[in-house]
């Protein structure tokens, strides 16, 4: 028995995407007239089979587009920065008369690569993937062929458009702040496992302490921390020779560190200064308030709509990656760098 003919021996004969041979196939936008054409004709010499083909773009459109924003449990959990996010894709995309189907992905899902049916029957015309599930996964969701933008996550195996927080220049102005006050003992406290957005703040860290002269002891690089309270308070405890600063990859860790440094009897910014990350509603809620890093929320979503209704526009086009800046916000838990024997 033959081999059935897929999108993807179109695509390799044609050398296109397999975006734009399902974007042909069933009639959506963003491929010219002669493509379309060219693709349904060796569709047919092919032998290919499939239950519907539209051959005018503006048929199926008479309904309203579908966008589905996809995360992980834990993104979603993190209601203060990731829900913020997905309420001003919301607001977005219904401003512009599109509907929103939300996804949440199990551990379980994950792990066995199980797509939600609505990404298996191609019930939705585009994809908004919302930071980290596994790579596996993200790669089986880009496999569909329904156009997908990442948001706050990219990685090499990864062919899509991604927006995304210029997190090494971000970290370097951190890290600048705190040289500027006299610190050159800065740590880091963080999990470069969690995300490649933590992996590239230190590295932004780094950068800085290179430009400025900074030598980072290792000790002091705490990149596999879990952000748990009873876990920063043993680190913090186990380090002889703490530094004078830290640098916190998110607000979590850097209300923790903030407490564990305070039950420990040290000053907060006297004797030690924390800077963190994102600007939630930790690093506002602690005492100090905590001195962090602004991403604005609101142009993220923008941006990953725009993005996204570009790619549904036009398939062939480059796929980017967007750096959104962001500013630093100096409070209370930053002062000049303690003299010590």
């Amino acid at each position: 028995m033959n081999r059935k003919v897929t999108m993807q021996d179109i695509a390799d004969k044609l050398s296109l995407s397999k975006n734009s041979i399902s974007q042909a196939l069933t009639g959506k936008p963003g491929v010219s007239d002669e493509t379309r054409r060219l693709i349904m004709q060796t569709a047919d010499d092919m032998g290919y089979v499939y239950s519907k083909r539209v051959d005018q773009p503006a048929a199926l459109h008479a309904a309203p587009r579908t966008i589905a924003l996809i995360a992980s449990n834990y993104a979603f959990s993190m209601k203060s920065f990731f829900g913020d996010i997905y309420l001003s894709v919301d607001k977005e995309l219904k401003q512009k008369g599109i509907e929103l189907i939300i996804q949440s992905i199990s551990p379980e899902d994950a792990a066995s690569l199980t797509l939600p049916p609505f990404l298996q029957q191609r019930a939705v015309d585009g994809i908004l993937i919302l930071s980290h599930i596994t790579t596996p996964y993200i790669r089986a969701i880009l496999d569909t062929g329904i156009p997908s933008v990442l948001i706050d996550h990219h990685h090499p195996d990864l062919a899509a458009d991604s927006i995304l927080t210029n997190n090494r220049f971000s970290a370097y102005e951190a890290i600048r702040h705190l040289a500027n006050l006299g610190h050159r003992k800065i740590g880091y406290m963080g999990n470069i496992r969690v995300s490649p957005s933590y992996y590239e703040r230190l590295e932004g860290m780094r950068l800085a302490a290179f430009e400025l002269g900074i030598e980072l002891e290792e000790q002091w690089l705490v990149t596999t921390a879990k952000e748990e309270s009873g876990e920063i308070r043993k680190l913090l405890e186990g380090i002889t020779d703490l530094p004078t600063a830290w640098f916190c990859v998110n607000d979590g860790f850097g209300f923790m560190v903030n407490s564990a440094l305070q039950q420990m009897g040290l000053r907060v910014p006297e004797d030690v200064s924390v800077v963190s990350f994102d600007n939630g509603y930790l690093s506002r809620l602690a005492t100090p308030p905590i001195t962090t890093v602004d991403v604005d929320l609101h142009l993220y979503a923008r941006c990953a709509v725009e993005r996204l209704l570009s790619r549904l526009n036009d398939s062939e086009q480059p796929k980017t990656e967007t750096l959104l800046s962001t500013k630093l916000l100096v409070r209370g838990s930053t002062g000049p760098a303690k003299q010590r024997n």
